[in-house]
């Protein structure tokens, strides 16, 4: 499996998207984008695909501080977080792992990101 924050629910889709915004936002995220993979691949590519979304979450008191701890560090962000439909009611959903991508080579940034990743932790328990 890819490297990130993992979760299979037994939540339909539609349900899933509307509890992430709230979760992130008890966490202090806010969703900054929303990209609808489904229906760009249908317009750009003429295929179907399962449902699908990528929403890019972003905690501004943490990326001040990742941001002036290195500069640099804004080519990690937003936080990506994705939802796909699995059918038969499950949903999948998962978070960047910041320890696996911002931290890593970066030792000013760990501390942060672990912060960031306790964070997204918790918001993805809070949806099911």
């Amino acid at each position: 499996m890819v490297p990130g924050i993992h979760k299979t629910l037994a939540l339909d889709y539609g349900d899933v998207l509307a509890r992430l915004p709230e979760a992130l936002k008890s966490e202090g995220f806010g969703v900054l984008t929303e990209v609808d993979v489904r229906d760009t691949l249908r317009v750009k590519l003429g295929v179907e695909f399962r449902r699908y979304k990528i929403l890019g979450a972003c905690n501004p008191a943490l990326a001040h501080q990742a941001l002036q701890a290195e500069l640099g560090a804004g080519v990690m962000m937003p936080c990506n977080v994705i939802v796909y439909d699995e059918g038969e009611g499950r949903t999948h959903v998962a978070a960047i792992d910041p320890m696996q991508t911002f931290a890593a080579g970066e030792p000013a940034l760990r501390p942060i990101a672990e912060q960031v990743r306790v964070k997204l932790e918790r918001a993805l328990d809070r949806i099911a």
